[in-house]
């Protein structure tokens, strides 16, 4: 009699739960339906970095985070490429860094997603010539020592350059150097050109070296004008556990990132203005930088074919940064910003 007991409680209680759970599926339903944000508290992780982090400042500065009912701490690392072992890690499930090091780290097992891009930023990977330095061609670049960190991504820009002009790359001697110790040997003489990124380039420039070309612009003598020797780009990634128990929230970050990126082309002037303190720079030398970015969020045949283009990818498996090529799949899902954002999707991964 007490067992048979037992057992009407506990199927009482079996159903009340059902019951509860059944409306809590219902609930959630209806709140995803309706855009209710799953959480409103969130970190995101970004690098000091004009290229990487302007629209993050931007929107948390100008309450657009706010706006969208969501309380954002921004975190802002020094070094890009640590971001790839804080997303590895578990510690940054919603952060900014660029293109690259998704790829790099889908094909390492990692799972995470592009959800939108952010800047176009080739034109910050560049090659800035020593104030001795004689260049009347881009063959003058033969019989020259570049100081450039090992493994970095301008190598690409450089690659396709000698590529153009017939260059041989053999007669062109390679320094591993960091970014501020090449402006230094740069200033000194000690190396022909420094190869690196922002805010680096500028900083040479400001000791008085050349700028040659980056991956969207040559000033090389006889070489002068627009070229495509090189294309990179900022996102914003989330990890796949985040993304698919947060769409609601990532799509209020996207919506934020937007109206950021809109006041960044719209009110350069303010813009700098805002982020030169967070980023240590001074204004004229963060206008300088920016200006060598293309801040969009559209995504383009050059944001398409630089995330899952085999030149690219060719690149990174000389480096052995990657072993193997993953399907775009395994690291891009633009589906929410499709919702938002269906005007700015002009070309389709495939």
């Amino acid at each position: 009699m007490k067992t048979w007991k037992s057992i009407g409680i506990l199927s009482v209680i079996l159903l009340l739960v059902t019951t509860a759970l059944g409306a809590c599926s219902t609930n959630n339903k209806e709140n995803d339906e309706e855009g209710e944000l799953e959480t409103t508290k969130l970190t995101l992780v970004g690098v000091r970095d004009a290229q990487i982090s302007s629209q993050q400042i931007i929107a948390d500065k100008l309450g657009y985070f706010k706006d969208e009912g969501l309380e954002v701490t921004n975190q802002l690392i020094e070094s890009g490429p640590d971001m790839l072992g804080m997303i590895a890690g578990g510690s940054a499930p919603v952060s900014f860094q660029t293109n690259f090091g998704d790829f790099i780290m889908a094909s390492n097992g990692v799972k995470v997603k592009i959800v939108a891009p952010l800047a176009q930023i080739a034109g910050t990977q560049a090659v800035v010539a020593g104030k001795n330095t004689v260049v009347n061609s881009p063959k003058d670049f033969e019989g020259k020592t570049i100081g450039i960190p090992s493994g970095a991504d301008v190598m690409i820009a450089i690659d396709n350059m000698a590529k153009e002009y017939g260059v041989d790359k053999d007669k062109i001697k390679l320094v591993n150097i960091a970014p501020s110790d090449a402006v230094t040997a740069l200033d000194k003489g000690q190396i022909d050109f420094m190869a690196c990124w922002e805010p680096w380039i500028t900083k040479g420039i400001a000791m008085g070296g050349k700028f040659m070309f980056s991956g969207t612009k040559s000033e090389i003598p006889g070489a002068e004008g627009d070229v495509s020797w090189m294309s990179v780009h900022t996102t914003i990634q989330v990890t796949d556990d985040y993304l698919s128990e947060n769409p609601n929230t990532i799509k209020a970050v996207l919506r934020a990132l937007e109206k950021a990126t809109d006041y960044i082309n719209e009110h350069r002037e303010d813009a700098v203005k805002l982020l030169a303190p967070e980023l240590h720079l001074e204004e004229a030398e963060l206008t300088e930088i920016m200006n060598r970015n293309a801040y969009s969020m559209e995504v383009d045949d050059a944001f398409v074919n630089q995330s899952n283009g085999q030149a690219v990818f060719d690149y990174e498996m000389k480096q052995g940064n990657i072993k193997s090529i993953p399907p775009y799949s395994d690291y891009i899902d633009l589906s929410l910003f499709k919702e938002i954002s269906p005007d700015k999707i002009k070309a389709e991964f495939k």
